[in-house]
């Protein structure tokens, strides 16, 4: 497609695959999954995910996208044949980024409701237990919960419907530099802080009685998601990519940026978390109920929590935005609409999707599929199947179908090389094995 618009630079690609990359996966998940499966453990297996399998499938979604210049369906078209039966991992990624945003969209909302109060200072001069209900308040309120939603939807939809140059770069030029001088502030003062030793030990020293099988699962699945990957956004965002770019070096950019933000985010929240008392295994409500009663306690808390909120903020816009650009993509390149409209009519809908994942807290709690809550039934349909399918099929398909010829491309070394051979063999067998253990244990864990 000769009209089609591409990044300025490569510093722009960079920036904006890093913003989907570095959403609330870094500083929501990933450092309360480390505090659940025993940190340094967990931390050490996630890193050589990244590395040997992350990294690997990373490059191949990119190329699949620069090579075709156009939509995450219509890509495996371009790159096999018409009508290739392999377009099913492109509408996998294409329905997995539909899905996640609809309720990706409401936790952004719950981000932004805690930055309001955050400024505000509703965490000081209360005790824990009134802080702790914060995020249950927030729950049983149905009004408050969905207009916080399309708030940040409606945040979204305008992003995106600016385009790719004036829109996305735009945004991800200014909100990286942004989220790293926050992180590099909130590092700098947990550096000061009692508990910051014991947090790069936590980190940093493995301990493997609490990481077993469950643990390690956890960290290759981790790594997928914390790179966007399986879900069309790389296959997107390469398909803007000029064909010149060296894709090793890009995204290895990429992974680097994104790995170092999720360890950097790790140790100021376990700085913080050990310094006043709270517990590294808290699971999912440590960023929104234990982090907002420590900041209460904390020297310097009404800044710190107005810095973390904003960070979480930032991570999270990035992100929904690289999922809307994938839907809007694909709909303005198959229907021929404006950009504005298709952006208004995909964020529309996904908004009023994401209301049953928002209703799933007070009115709609007690209406389930399967034993699950729409949001819960949402986040275990992308997580547990739709992202490891269609990763494993985006793999294969790079390695068994483009194969040889595309590695001999994008490391321009004979196929005997050692990193083409690592690249080849990763997409080929090591990534969908890996895979498929995890949806067999998942399958028999029940």
């Amino acid at each position: 497609m000769a009209t089609r618009q591409h990044w300025s630079t490569r510093l722009a690609f960079i920036l904006a695959a890093s913003g989907s990359a570095v959403g609330l996966g870094n500083l929501w998940k990933f450092p309360y999954i480390t505090g659940t499966y025993g940190g340094g453990a967990f931390v050490l297996v996630y890193l050589v995910c990244t590395a040997i399998i992350g990294f690997p499938v990373l490059i191949s979604e990119i190329f699949i996208g620069q090579k075709a210049q156009t939509n995450v369906v219509k890509a495996f078209e371009e790159n096999h044949r018409r009508y290739s039966p392999w377009r099913i991992a492109g509408w996998m990624g294409l329905l997995s980024g539909f899905l996640i945003l609809s309720f990706y969209s409401v936790v952004g909302g719950w981000v932004l409701d805690f930055l309001l109060r955050a400024i505000l200072n509703q965490f000081a001069g209360h005790s824990g237990a009134e802080i702790e209900t914060y995020l249950e308040s927030l729950f049983s309120n149905a009004w408050r919960i969905i207009i916080w939603h399309f708030i940040f939807m409606a945040l979204t939809i305008t992003i995106v419907a600016k385009g790719l140059n004036k829109g996305l770069e735009r945004l991800n030029n200014l909100l990286m530099p942004s989220l790293s001088v926050i992180l590099l502030f909130l590092l700098v003062y947990s550096f000061f802080l009692p508990g910051f030793g014991r947090a790069v030990g936590f980190m940093f020293v493995p301990d493997i009685t609490k990481l077993g099988v469950e643990g390690i699962l956890q960290a290759v699945g981790h790594a997928f998601f914390t790179l966007s990957l399986g879900m069309g956004v790389m296959v997107t965002y390469g398909s803007y990519l000029s064909e010149n770019e060296s894709l090793p070096r890009v995204a290895g950019n990429v992974t680097v940026l994104n790995t170092l933000i999720a360890l950097i985010a790790g140790i100021v929240i376990f700085s913080i978390v050990f310094s006043y008392g709270g517990e590294p295994a808290k699971g999912p409500t440590l960023m929104f109920q234990t982090l907002p009663v420590l900041f209460s306690q904390m020297p310097g808390g009404y800044l710190v929590a107005i810095a973390f909120f904003l960070l979480a903020g930032f991570a999270a816009l990035t992100s929904a935005v690289s999922l809307l650009e994938v839907v809007v993509t694909y709909w303005e390149e198959t229907h021929r609409k404006s950009r504005v409209g298709t952006a208004l009519i995909c964020g529309v809908t996904v908004a009023l999707l994401g209301v049953l994942c928002a209703l799933s807290f007070n009115l709609l709690s007690g209406f389930k599929i399967g034993g699950l809550t729409f949001f819960d039934l949402f986040d275990t349909l992308t997580a547990q199947l739709l992202l490891p399918l269609g990763g494993a099929l985006i793999s294969l398909f790079f390695g068994w179908v483009l194969g040889s010829q595309a590695v001999k491309v994008i490391t321009g070394k004979p196929i005997t090389n050692l990193f083409s051979q690592v690249l080849l063999w990763t997409t080929r067998a090591i990534a969908p094995l890996f895979i498929l253990v995890m949806l067999v244990y998942k399958i028999m864990q029940g």
